[in-house]
């Protein structure tokens, strides 16, 4: 869902569209929507094929159960970290510019992880591919929004491109059990390059370069300052496991995190033209959407971490079944996103949707607590599988429709960004957070029950524990969201 969201910041496509078309391309710009498409995939893809690959890639590389989490935080971080920086590089340098920039590098970055020799080789190459998602992302929506330019033909690429980057969640899930069981973990990466070398072999003569803006101006304080303080937090969560929580290494850095973000904060109101007007966040509907956006976010990527090592190290599942294990999500997903687009805000607003929505993901966890080692897909895990996908799918979708909501036309594409970066940055708060405590309980539990316990026991109790901290997680999310929302508020922006 994190990734799979992207295209829902396309609300605010049509505002910005407005003022920056460019000449209609005639019947190239279908061409230029598969090419779009082509890296929307691509992106959207990175997010759930490494989960399923990631059980044999710890094998593999030898890293630890504590360590195993960077590989998916890494990505999320920079990719949520830097959104907003990417957004203004394409403004600066030009859309086509950073968006063959953006599929070049994430190409590159690829093909290093794939050929890592190392955990760290693999994490700083899934940092590298975040940080060229981050610029590759909003280069082509806005790209998208000034090459469909009638309002109905724009409608329908925006189908499209929603369309391709739903179900881009699924076919990662497939492809990554299909790339590892047969080949190896690390096809799961190379695949980038050869979607990649197909999107550059097309864009380079079909899009045409298109002006600068000359008002635009990169806040370098401010995006050092944010993406500092989020490394810092999300270090610090994961350093718990090993340290302990009282430890300096484990305090330390969460307290400079907020630090640096509270700095950032302060920094936001005084520079001129900052990288997040404070003013977006503290609309009472768009702050909202993003503090939903977060915790769906925790609770997606950290479920989906701990539900695949359930999988495929406590039940035995290969690779691929692990993938079409996870395929009562996806459907979940579809039918909570097409409610919550047609019927639900309207006739019900967020104040309901999204509460509804924490509570149904919330009895999904609660499944989940129920888990042993000896079974429990057909009972336990499809069925939460399925809570989840309708639960996440009310409280991303409700996000994504009310981010950009009455924000200002020069302000729509960063209000729509931070709603992205809010569900990444969650999701890698949710894959160090849910991993630290499952493993830090798995841990104490083999500790208090020296060889009388299995270590997939042990596992499977610090599981437990990750959802049961979850349940009390989303119980607080219904109750902050119905506090926080307006009563009544449109979804249109």
């Amino acid at each position: 869902m994190t990734n799979e969201a992207l295209p829902a910041a396309s609300a605010s496509a049509p505002a910005q569209a407005s003022t920056t078309a460019v000449p209609d391309p005639g019947r190239r710009r279908w061409l230029i929507l598969a090419v779009i498409g082509v890296a929307q995939l691509m992106v959207v893809l990175d997010a759930t094929i490494v989960n399923i690959a990631l059980p044999s890639a710890q094998r593999s590389l030898g890293f630890s159960v504590t360590e195993r989490q960077w590989v998916i935080t890494a990505y999320a971080l920079a990719f949520g970290g830097l959104l907003a920086v990417g957004g203004r590089l394409s403004d600066l340098l030009g859309r086509k510019r950073t968006f063959i920039a953006g599929l070049a590098g994430f190409a590159a970055a690829s093909a290093a992880g794939g050929a890592a020799n190392g955990l760290a080789t693999l994490v700083a190459a899934r940092a590298v591919q975040g940080a060229f998602g981050a610029l590759l992302a909003p280069s082509a929506l806005a790209l998208l929004a000034t090459t469909f330019t009638d309002p109905r033909e724009r409608g329908k690429a925006l189908g499209i491109f929603t369309a391709i980057a739903g179900g881009g969640g699924a076919i990662g899930l497939i492809l990554g059990g299909v790339l590892t069981e047969y080949l190896s973990w690390r096809w799961c990466l190379y695949v980038n390059v050869a979607f990649a070398a197909v999107a550059l072999a097309a864009a380079v003569p079909l899009i045409t370069n298109q002006p600068r803006n000359p008002g635009a101006r990169l806040d370098v304080p401010g995006s050092l300052l944010a993406a500092g303080g989020l490394v810092a937090i999300v270090y610090g969560f994961s350093q718990a496991a090993a340290s302990g929580w009282g430890s300096p290494w484990t305090a330390g850095p969460i307290a400079a995190g907020v630090v640096l973000l509270a700095v950032f904060v302060l920094v936001e109101r005084r520079v001129a033209r900052p990288l997040v007007p404070l003013g977006i966040i503290a609309d009472r509907t768009r702050g909202t959407a993003y503090l939903g956006a977060v915790i769906g976010g925790i609770g997606l990527i950290g479920t989906f971490l701990l539900v695949t090592y359930y999988l495929q190290g406590v039940l035995g599942f290969s690779p691929l079944r692990a993938g079409l294990a996870f395929l009562p999500f996806v459907a979940g997903v579809v039918v909570a996103a097409n409610f919550v687009s047609n019927v639900g805000l309207d006739r019900f607003g967020p104040r309901v949707v999204v509460p509804a929505g924490m509570i149904v993901a919330a009895g999904a966890a609660a499944l989940l607590t129920g888990l042993g080692v000896h079974g429990g897909y057909g009972t336990r895990v499809a069925p939460a599988l399925v809570l989840l996908g309708l639960g996440t799918g009310c409280i991303v979708t409700s996000a994504f429709s009310l981010g950009p909501a009455g924000a200002r036309p020069a302000d729509s594409g960063v209000a729509a960004a931070l709603v992205n970066s809010s569900n990444q940055i969650g999701g890698s708060l949710g894959a160090a957070l849910l991993n630290t405590i499952a493993a830090s309980a798995a841990a104490d539990y083999l500790t208090r029950h020296a060889h009388q316990v299995s270590a997939q026991a042990a596992t499977v109790h610090g599981d437990v524990t990750a959802f049961t901290f979850l349940i009390v997680l989303f119980a607080a999310g219904a109750v902050v969201t119905a506090l926080l929302y307006p009563p009544r508020t449109s979804r249109r922006p």
